[in-house]
C-alpha cells in the first residue's frame, strides 16, 4: 500500500498515503473545503491504534470500513458530499426480525406483527447503497434467528459496505459464526453490561445469557471476524467501565464501544471520564481500542441521528435513530431517498456536537 486515489471530480482528489501511517491528502481548487473532515480523520490515524492491522489493509475502527477498499471510498465521497451540504445517510441500521431469546427493557423494538420481507429488505439495501450508504448494521431482535440471515448479507455488495450484525449472542455456534465469516460480515457485535454473570443476566432478564454472550464473543474469534464488545454506560455503571475494559482486553476483542445509555443520567464529570479513558487507551499500544460515542458524536461529528443514520424499523418505518419515537414514513408505500428528505428537513438534526437529538422529545 502507498498511494491510493480515493475520490477523484472536477476540483477535487483525494488520495490516501500510507508510509509508516495512513494520511489522507486532498487536492485541487476545492480541497479546502474538504480540509476539516480530512484533518479530523488524519488525526484520528495519527494519534489512535487501529483495531486490527492486515498485510493489505487496516480497520481503523471496527465501526468504519477497511482501508483502502470501496467501501472507504464511498466514506470519502460522502464527507466530501457533506461538506459540500448534501448530507448522506452513511449509516442505515435495521431491525429484521422480532424474535429474540432475551427480554431487555430497554429494546428499541417498534410495537406490531409485521417483519419485512427478503424481497423488502433487499429492495431497500439496493435504495441505501444508490443514496450513499457505506455501513449496513443489522440490529434487534436477534438476526440470527432470521432464516434469510445468511442471503442478505450475501447480497449486499461488500465493496460498496460493510455488514455489522448485533447479537446477544444466544444462538451463536462456531457453525454459525463461520457462516457468517463466508458470507462477508464485517464485524460482529455483542453487548456486555456487566463483568458480574448475574448482573447481565439480569438485564438481558435470561439466566446463562453472560455465558452465551462470552461463548458467542469467542466462536467469533475463533472464526476469524472482526468482534467488538459493546456497552451501554449509565451514571451508576460508570465504575464497571475499567473492569469491562480489562475483561474484553483479557477476550482478545478488536475494540470496546461504549454507548451512553439513553436518559441515562451521566454527569459532566462522568463524560470527561469516558474521554480520559478513550484517550489514553487508544494512544497506548497493545489490547483492544475503544470507540465512544462520547467522543465521536460529541467531540467529532455531533449526533449522527439524521444527518448521517437513517433506522429502519421492523415493519418499515424509518426513523433518524432507534432512539426517536417519531417515523418519517415506511419504505413500504415511500422511496427511502424521499423519506430521508423529510428528515432533512426537520431543523432539529443539525448536528450539533454534544448534543443527542433522542434526548429531545418528539
Amino acid at each position: 500500500m502507498s498511494r491510493v486515489n480515493m475520490l477523484h471530480k472536477p476540483g477535487l482528489s483525494i488520495d490516501c498515503d500510507y508510509d509508516e501511517v495512513l494520511k489522507l491528502d486532498a487536492t485541487g481548487p476545492l480541497a479546502p473545503v474538504c480540509m476539516p473532515f480530512i484533518r479530523k480523520i488524519n488525526d484520528r490515524l495519527m494519534q489512535e491504534k487501529p483495531a486490527r492491522v492486515d498485510q493489505d489493509q487496516v480497520i481503523a475502527s471496527t465501526w468504519l470500513p477497511p482501508i483502502p477498499g470501496g467501501a472507504f471510498k464511498r466514506l470519502i465521497r460522502a464527507e466530501a458530499s457533506i461538506a459540500f451540504g448534501k448530507y448522506v445517510p452513511e449509516t442505515v441500521s435495521f431491525e429484521i426480525t422480532r424474535k429474540c431469546g432475551c427480554d431487555c427493557a430497554h429494546c428499541a423494538m417498534s410495537d406490531g406483527e409485521y417483519e419485512l420481507t427478503t424481497d423488502e429488505i433487499k429492495d431497500v439495501i439496493d435504495q441505501a447503497l444508490a443514496m450513499g450508504t457505506f455501513i449496513i448494521t443489522f440490529t434487534e431482535g436477534d438476526p440470527l434467528l432470521r432464516s434469510d440471515l445468511f442471503e442478505l448479507i450475501e447480497y449486499i455488495d461488500h465493496d460498496r459496505a460493510i455488514v455489522n450484525i448485533f447479537t446477544p449472542g444466544l444462538e451463536m455456534t462456531p457453525e454459525i459464526a463461520s457462516r457468517l465469516k463466508e458470507s462477508g460480515i464485517h464485524n460482529l457485535l455483542i453487548s456486555i453490561y456487566n463483568t458480574d454473570p448475574a448482573k447481565h443476566d439480569e438485564v438481558r432478564r435470561v439466566d446463562g445469557a453472560f455465558l452465551a454472550a462470552v461463548g458467542a464473543i469467542r466462536c467469533g474469534l475463533d472464526a476469524g471476524l472482526l468482534v467488538t464488545m459493546a456497552t451501554h454506560v449509565s451514571h451508576d455503571r460508570m465504575p464497571q467501565l475499567p473492569r469491562l475494559y480489562e475483561f474484553a482486553s483479557d477476550l482478545g476483542v478488536h475494540e470496546f464501544s461504549i454507548w451512553e445509555s439513553m436518559n441515562g443520567g451521566l454527569t459532566k464529570g462522568d463524560r470527561r471520564e469516558i474521554l480520559e479513558m478513550y484517550h489514553s487507551v487508544n494512544m497506548r499500544p497493545g489490547g483492544p481500542r475503544i470507540f465512544a460515542n462520547t467522543y465521536f458524536e460529541g467531540e467529532m461529528l455531533g449526533c449522527l441521528a439524521g444527518q448521517r443514520w437513517a433506522h429502519i424499523c421492523v415493519d418499515g418505518a424509518v426513523k433518524a435513530s432507534p432512539y426517536m419515537a417519531q417515523s418519517f414514513g415506511n419504505v413500504l408505500d415511500t422511496p427511502l431517498k424521499d423519506i430521508w428528505g423529510k428528515i432533512r428537513a426537520d431543523k432539529r438534526f443539525s448536528g450539533k456536537k454534544g448534543l443527542c437529538v433522542g434526548d429531545d422529545p418528539v
